[in-house]
């Protein structure tokens, strides 16, 4: 198996430790953050010198945007053999955009690989990656997401990926916000709400959201592993895209409410479970 040289641009709560496992399977990554103790190179474009494929991990558009076309941006080092992959959360448009204008100005080609999973599925090895881009592009990364990724689907042409994040984002949020109300109900109840997920196994109501979250609302422990603000955000991306498809939204709404009440509570910076705090006694 081939490992070509990487650039990685964002090496924070999910940057960090993929360049960590990608270091430990003998990739030669060069990485870049804007917080300095985080990196030796001194600037986004500074990533992209002898990388054959330039990874970003951002957590904004914003961020997106001043990495690749800021004033030391990789915008002028990147050139056409080079690949760009994009593995944040930004709107479908945006990315669109984005790669349009470095293929004018560079030649170089952009593929947006979201991902799900969190900072142990990185570890682990087993993100969920949602791709769009070229089929040639996606094979040429195939050797990279074989050591990254426990499922890379190309879901169609750029930016059908970030589609996909949509989705995923729509179901994730709205599925953490349904399982606080039910463990609120569960306390009402007077039932042991620790057993839910083993009385739950296996069923319908069964899933990743309920095993990986529940027993952190359980215990009311919000140390962050994610972010109220960063989940806000996406389901306010995730709205303005359902929006400009004419699509309709209600359970959306109702989790945009919870979480927007929790930012007015000044719980952003807190773990994306603590939608419960919404719901549970003594909280």
């Amino acid at each position: 198996m081939t490992k070509f040289p990487l650039g990685y641009v964002g090496v924070g709560l999910m940057g960090g430790p993929m360049v960590k496992r990608l270091r430990s399977l003998g990739w030669s990554v060069r990485g870049y953050d804007i917080v300095s103790e985080r990196s030796t190179l001194s600037s986004a474009g500074d990533a992209a010198q002898g990388a054959e494929v330039v990874l970003l991990n951002l957590p904004t558009n914003d961020a997106v945007e001043d990495a690749v076309f800021g004033a030391r941006g990789l915008i002028h080092r990147l050139q056409k053999h080079q690949l760009l992959v994009d593995f944040s959360t930004i709107p479908v448009d945006a990315c669109r955009s984005h790669a349009q204008k470095l293929a004018a100005a560079t030649g170089c080609r952009w593929v947006d690989a979201p991902v799900s999973g969190g900072p142990p599925a990185v570890e682990a090895g087993t993100l969920t990656v949602m791709a769009g881009g070229e089929e040639q592009d996606l094979a040429r990364l195939a050797p990279l997401m074989r050591d990254i990724a426990g499922r890379c689907t190309r879901m169609g042409p750029l930016g059908a990926g970030l589609a996909a994040k949509m989705i995923n984002q729509l179901i994730v949020g709205v599925g953490m916000a349904m399982l606080a109300e039910a463990l609120g109900l569960c306390e009402k109840a007077g039932i042991d709400a620790a057993r839910i997920p083993e009385c739950l196994g296996g069923g319908y109501a069964d899933s990743n959201v309920l095993k990986g979250y529940w027993p952190r609302m359980v215990e009311r422990d919000f140390a962050p592993r994610g972010y109220v603000r960063q989940l806000l955000e996406d389901l306010e991306m995730v709205d303005a895209w359902a929006k400009g498809l004419g699509g309709r939204t209600p359970a959306l709404q109702a989790a945009l409410d919870a979480y927007r009440e929790l930012k007015k509570r000044g719980d952003s910076e807190l773990d994306t479970a603590a939608v419960a705090k919404l719901y549970l006694s003594g909280r």
